[in-house]
This record gives C-alpha cells, structure tokens and sequence, in this order.
C-alpha cells in the first residue's frame, strides 16, 4: 500500500461557484462516509491532479485531520482536467 499523501485542504468558499474555484487553481471535494454529515471542501488542483495521476487513492487531509480515499473524480470530456 501506498503512503498517506497530506494535502491541504479548506471548507469550500461557498461565495465562489465550482468553475470560479477551479479558475483559482482549485478542486471543489465532497468527503462523505459511514456516520458523518458531508463536508464540502476545496482543495489544491495541481497537486491533488499529480498524486491522483500517480496512483494516490487515499489522502490525509492536514489542516481537517481527516483521511480520506478518492472514490470518483469527474474529468472534463475534452481536456481531462480534474472537475471534482
């Protein structure tokens, strides 16, 4: 098994819209899991895109003090940039 990537990561900035986040350099997230309400969070675009292309599943999220394994990621049809 891989090593736990820390990446950062904020509550989404709910005045910005997803397309105005991933403008910024950012992902808009969703974690959900057994027994938690879910959070909507923001987190970097490069760096989530260059763990995730590497095989990075699973990552620990600094500042929350979560982990969490990336189930879906929705790519944009033509360009394949990272959406969610």
């Amino acid at each position: 098994p891989m090593e736990l990537v820390t990446l950062e990561a904020q509550e989404r900035d709910r005045q910005r819209n997803p397309r105005q986040l991933r403008s910024a350099g950012l992902t808009p997230a969703t974690i959900y899991g057994q027994g938690t309400e879910p959070k909507s969070l923001q987190v970097d675009a490069k760096q989530f895109a260059l763990d995730y292309k590497r095989g990075q599943r699973r990552f620990k999220l600094g500042n929350l003090g979560l982990v969490a394994k990336a189930h879906q990621v929705q790519y944009h049809p033509v360009s394949f940039e990272i959406l969610n």
